[in-house]
């Protein structure tokens, strides 16, 4: 995917579409980060633990999920005591309404300089698009593996994530088929469909905007699998069975 004019920043994509593909080209000097600095944190997605909430039945998913807080005034980003990932069921109609407690982020990952440095030049970035005092983020570490065949990455089909931004960032595609990502402006047809295929590329949505999927992906070969990290950014609180009780508090929660 490349942009009708280069020199349109990434915050103006996203003001304008709704979305922003960031190439690996473009990510680095976006995060004033070599590759070099990034590439000691793939290794920590061959330590993830088995997903047990498919409802699908499915065995193909592994995660990890850790929770933060970026402030801007003073600049700082915190680590969220450990909780359950929760959607409502509004935005996940497959695993929403249940606490799913999946395994922390390694403590050698959340830690590190260049975690701290994706996490907050993401949010600085958003920042720009609209303006917030903190964000509330979620990172979630998955792999989507076809040792049964056919992995799927959004299980639940196309979505938003009741959030306000997320970052959709690969990691690694190894030995697979399939997974074209889809993005569509909510209740539209009107979209744009890629596969991401180069380490460290990325995709930037307004979740407010925009809904969107990946189709499964099946073995090329030998059994492959596909690593990525998903980050939310949403202002005013996590999202938990009390914040968005009837949904009300959803609303609330994202408004300035």
């Amino acid at each position: 995917m490349q942009d009708d004019n280069p020199d349109r920043t990434v915050a103006d994509r996203l003001r304008r579409d709704g979305y922003a593909f960031v190439d690996a080209n473009e990510l680095f000097p976006l995060l004033q980060i070599d590759v070099a600095a990034m590439a000691p944190l793939r290794q920590a997605w061959s330590r993830l633990a088995r997903d047990a909430y498919l409802r699908d039945g499915g065995r193909y998913r592994w995660r990890r999920h850790g929770c933060f807080v970026q402030d801007f005034s003073p600049p700082a980003l915190s680590i969220a005591p450990h909780r359950a990932h929760w959607q409502p069921t509004s935005y996940n109609a497959l695993h929403g309404g249940m606490e799913r407690w999946f395994e922390p982020i390694e403590a050698n990952v959340v830690e590190s300089a260049a975690w701290n440095r994706l996490l907050t030049a993401i949010g600085a970035a958003f920042a720009q698009v609209r303006k917030v005092e903190r964000w509330y983020i979620e990172a979630h570490q998955f792999r989507i593996d076809t040792e049964g065949g056919i992995g799927r990455p959004t299980p639940e089909g196309a979505h938003r994530d009741g959030v306000d931004y997320v970052a959709v960032i690969l990691v690694e595609r190894r030995s697979v088929r399939g997974g074209e990502t889809r993005v569509f402006e909510a209740g539209s047809s009107v979209g744009v469909r890629f596969t991401m295929t180069e380490p460290w590329s990325m995709l930037l949505m307004d979740d407010t905007r925009v809904v969107h999927e990946t189709t499964p992906i099946q073995p090329d070969g030998l059994p492959g699998h596909r690593d990525t990290l998903v980050l939310t950014y949403r202002v005013g609180g996590f999202q938990s069975p009390q914040r968005n009780s009837g949904n009300a508090g959803d609303a609330d929660s994202r408004s300035s």
